[in-house]
């Protein structure tokens, strides 16, 4: 696996941490963060596909690069 944009998976990540601990400690409830939660990572998954497909987006997690 190779990490094509860390820019993206950085925010992506970040993203994800902040909500998941914003619902551990009752922040904001569970039914405002899962659909956020759900949002990033189906945009990670999608930018993942839609650049093995051929299509022109710059993805986060691309092939390894061979040597």
């Amino acid at each position: 696996m190779n990490i094509a944009n860390p820019s993206k998976a950085f925010i992506a990540l970040v993203s994800l941490i902040c909500l998941t601990v914003l619902i551990a400690v009752d922040a904001i409830t569970s039914d405002a963060g899962l659909p956020v939660i759900t949002a990033i990572v189906g945009y990670a998954i999608g930018n993942g596909i839609a650049a093995r497909g051929g299509q022109d987006v710059t993805p986060i997690i691309g092939r390894k690069q061979k040597p």
